[in-house]
Parts: structure tokens; C-alpha cells; sequence
């Protein structure tokens, strides 16, 4: 990281589960234009929020080479911790998806916007919900974005955050959803002891 380079960080409070809370923007002195930006939504998951603010506090993850287009070595860094865990990757023309198995979850990558680096464009999606345009929360981030936090947010979406699970109803208990696995369900005695025969 050069020393003139200014990080900005806005956070919005009250603001409602789907608009965008925090705004993070990179500039290369405190007075020229933006590097590279990323926003996410009020309802982001605090494992993400953290991954990010961490990235961020280490200094040094994230600069970038302005005006330098995104090519697929790029892509496939930012990606690579969700074809480690096996989401389903597929192109559909300028857009380029993976999605978990449960398609709660996945990252959105836009080729075409990404050829447009002197602009701040939403070029990475990273979200969670009924489908990417319905998400319960999402981060966007511009063509300009390192590589290596896109990097620290597949993975936080892969092995951390888990899906969206619907918890079983009960009589105690409505559905709802969790942002981890749900706890193991305990053996029944009676079941125990019809093995144990």
C-alpha cells in the first residue's frame, strides 16, 4: 500500500435489511477518483462484515492496479474457495455464476462491466436468499476490486456463513431461518436400544 492511498468506510445505521449499510471506497490519494468500490447490504452476516473489516485493517489487501482489466486468472482467484467446496459454476453470456447446491447462495461475476475498470460499476455480486435478485443480503463490488478480499469473501461464504436453513417447526419453535448449520439432533433412547438387540 503507498502512503497516499485513503481507504473510506461509511456505515449507514438503521438502515433496512436490504439497502445497502456500508459503503467501502479505495482512492489512490485522499483527493483523486475512486479505485474501487464495495458495498453490502444492512443485512449482511456479521462473519462476512468481519472477514472484510480485517482484510481491510491488514493494509496492505487492498491496493490494486488501476485501469488493469480483469482477466480470467483474476476471476478464477476470487472464486477459487467455491469450486474447492463444489458450487455449481455456469456462464450465461456477460455473466458468470456460481451457485451453492441448495441455490440459497452464490457470487455473480459481470464480464462485461468488468472491461469497464476506469468505472465503479457493480461487477461482483456475493449474496444469499431466494434467488440473486431477492437476496436476503448482498455485497457489491466494482472491476477494481482485489482479488484477494473477493478472495476472503467466497470463502467466508463457502465454509463460514453456511446457507439459509429452514429450521423444523415445532410446537415451541416457528420457522425461521439460521445463518449456520443447525445443531446434531439427538438419538432417541428407544432407538438406542432397538440397534443394541
Amino acid at each position: 500500500m503507498h502512503e497516499s492511498q485513503t481507504l473510506r468506510i461509511e456505515r449507514v445505521h438503521e438502515t433496512p435489511a436490504h439497502e445497502t449499510a456500508w459503503t467501502v471506497a479505495a482512492y489512490e490519494t485522499p483527493v483523486s477518483e475512486r479505485m474501487w468500490v464495495l458495498t453490502a447490504t444492512g443485512a449482511t452476516p456479521a462473519p462476512v462484515l468481519e472477514k472484510l473489516l480485517r482484510h481491510l485493517a491488514d493494509g496492505d489487501g487492498w491496493d490494486t492496479a488501476v485501469g488493469k482489466p480483469v482477466d480470467e486468472k483474476m476471476v478464477t482467484a476470487a472464486a477459487r474457495p467455491l469450486s474447492d467446496v463444489g458450487w455449481k459454476h455456469t456462464t450465461d453470456g456477460r455473466w458468470i455464476r456460481w451457485a451453492s447446491p441448495d441455490g440459497e447462495a452464490g457470487v455473480q461475476f459481470d464480464a462485461v462491466t468488468a472491461q469497464h475498470s476506469s468505472h465503479n460499476l457493480s461487477t461482483w455480486t456475493v449474496w444469499a436468499g431466494l434467488k440473486i435478485d431477492q437476496p436476503t443480503w448482498a455485497v457489491t463490488a466494482s472491476p477494481n476490486t482485489p482479488s484477494s478480499l473477493l478472495f476472503d469473501l467466497t470463502e467466508t461464504l463457502a465454509y463460514e456463513t453456511g446457507v439459509r436453513r429452514r429450521q423444523p417447526a415445532g410446537p415451541e419453535r416457528d420457522s425461521s431461518f439460521t445463518t449456520s448449520p443447525p445443531a446434531p439432533r439427538p438419538i432417541a433412547a428407544n432407538s438406542v436400544s432397538s440397534r443394541a438387540r
